[in-house]
């Protein structure tokens, strides 16, 4: 069943969705390019209603049918489901049995065919790797194929491994897209590719100009709108964050109300955890309060998926977390009538929070319970062959038994487990979905080196964490507080002045320690 209706934007009246040039013998070629934009800018939904109406008024466009292929695809997401599965490969089928493509067009829709190809029995990432190497092959073959160069760069980043510090892919498909980019600046694929393949601590800064730019190319995407603050996230501009998602949370409101959705829809809330964090690391509580207020109203949202998971998850625990309210973190809930079996790695989230803040109140006997629930998501994950979500809670079990361990008294198991999932989490990225962890693990053990009053050794931990997590609040007053401990003036002043270069409201009880 294909998705049907009007077309809908906001953020710009005028349908703004940047500029693309796609060479096709389909006929509805303003539509067909429209389609591809809304792609580019990851409005699924509605490129399925552009390829839909085309396949109405030319049922034998067999690019139309690629395009509902490449809609259910979304590589940089979640795995498509069961249903959307079978859509893709149905769409792919139908186009590969319609006559008189041609050749260039033959081998898109052989591309995305190869990713559906046995998809109920090989996983995910063996078929990103297979669209890869098709999407490599109109690459070579078509060097002076804009959209083919544009969605191998994709491609490139789709099946790139997380674990890869040299970001081999990454850079690939920067080299492709910044090429690109300096004579198609207004190509929504280009400019939103740039942020996605940069968006490591390592690289953000590359991708900086793109970031500023995207949300013009395409001010009629929600999407667009909100994919700048990856990249002010990932580099400690939290003005910019705000305003990006300010912006796209309420773009996406008006998204639900003209889509008719009940409730909210789940780019609202992957904004809201957005902006909730670059709040709490201005310091500004009052702010996030009052967003804590607007998540726990919000009955319904839709589509129910992992954004919604996470958010609902993250939100409530980064606030009880980067404020150390451990009793209220011990407090947590799951919230009710949510369907959290399905998503386990977002409902360790509530779990690790529960366990830090027992473990921080000497309640260890429900600290272990709240490790035996960690364990038990970890293996389900395990079970389920998502190595990635698994080393994720793996990581939240460690930090959680070495606070346990801690409050033992046994301080050197303690710091064996919290280096322990530090490394790990030093070694693999965060997924995309996130603005930060949700208390980064090296920070954690920074924290913990400064309760044992190993001053010098907490200094170093907190400044290897603020070069991922650049301007975060707790890491700068930490580093600030460690070095003044050390008796490093000079770092400790530098690192207080980086803090209140950006933090205008001194309510946090840190303003008032020093």
């Amino acid at each position: 069943m294909l998705k049907r209706g009007e077309i809908i934007s906001c953020g710009s009246a005028d349908q703004q969705f940047g500029e693309v040039q796609f060479e096709t013998s389909c006929k509805q070629k303003q539509l067909f390019n429209l389609g591809v934009k809304l792609l580019h800018s990851f409005e699924y939904d509605e490129a399925e209603k552009v390829f839909a109406q085309i396949i109405d008024k030319e049922p034998n466009a067999a690019m139309a049918y690629w395009g509902i292929a490449m809609c259910n695809f979304h590589p940089l997401w979640t795995p498509p489901s069961e249903a959307e599965l079978r859509k893709g490969a149905k769409a792919c089928e139908l186009a590969q049995s319609i006559t008189g493509t041609t050749k260039r067009e033959a081998l898109y829709i052989d591309a995305i065919a190869s990713f559906y190809k046995a998809w109920d029995k090989t996983d995910h990432k063996s078929r990103c790797l297979d669209f890869e190497r098709a999407m490599e092959k109109i690459y070579r073959e078509y060097p002076d194929d804009v959209e083919a160069s544009v969605f191998y760069a994709l491609s490139l980043d789709a099946s790139a491994d997380p674990s890869d510090q040299s970001f081999i892919k990454q850079k690939k498909a920067g080299t492709i897209l910044n090429s690109l980019y300096l004579t198609h600046p207004n190509h929504p694929g280009i400019v939103h590719y740039i942020i996605h393949t940069y968006d490591y601590p390592e690289l953000a800064q590359m991708a900086l100009p793109a970031a500023r730019r995207y949300a013009a190319v395409a001010p009629s995407s929600a999407h667009a709108l909100h994919m700048p603050s990856h990249i002010f996230t990932r580099l400690g501009l939290w003005d910019e964050c705000i305003q990006s998602n300010m912006v796209s949370v309420s773009s996406a409101q008006c998204y639900a109300g003209q889509a008719g959705i009940k409730g909210h829809w789940d780019e609202e809330l992957h904004g809201l955890d957005y902006l909730v964090y670059a709040y709490l690391q201005k310091g500004e509580n009052d702010s996030v309060q009052k967003l804590l207020q607007y998540v726990n109203s919000i009955d319904e949202a839709e589509p129910l998926n992992f954004k919604v998971a996470y958010a609902f998850a993250a939100i409530p625990s980064r606030y009880v977390l980067e404020n150390k309210f451990w009793k209220e973190a011990s407090a947590l809930p799951l919230r009710p009538n949510f369907p959290w079996k399905k998503f386990p790695w977002q409902e360790a989230i509530i779990h690790f929070s529960k366990g830090l803040g027992f473990a921080h109140t000497n309640d260890l006997s429900k600290a272990h319970n709240e490790l035996s629930e960690l364990n038990r998501l970890h293996d389900t994950l395990v079970n389920q062959k998502d190595s990635y979500k698994a080393g994720q809670v793996q990581i939240q079990m460690n930090a959680v038994a070495a606070w346990i361990k801690y409050k033992e008294r046994n301080n050197e198991e303690a710091l064996g487990l919290m280096n322990e999932a530090a490394d790990m989490e030093d070694k693999t990225e965060k997924h995309p979905v996130t603005p930060c962890e949700v208390i980064p693990a090296r920070e954690l053990l920074a924290d913990m080196l400064m309760e044992m009053k190993q001053w010098d050794k907490a200094l170093i931990a907190y400044e290897e964490d603020l070069k991922k997590h650049p301007n975060r609040f707790n890491g700068l007053y930490g580093a600030a507080l460690a070095a003044e401990k050390s008796r490093d003036n000079q770092k400790a002043e530098a690192f207080y002045k980086q803090l209140v270069s950006f933090v205008k409201n001194k309510s946090r009880p840190e303003f008032r320690e020093r």
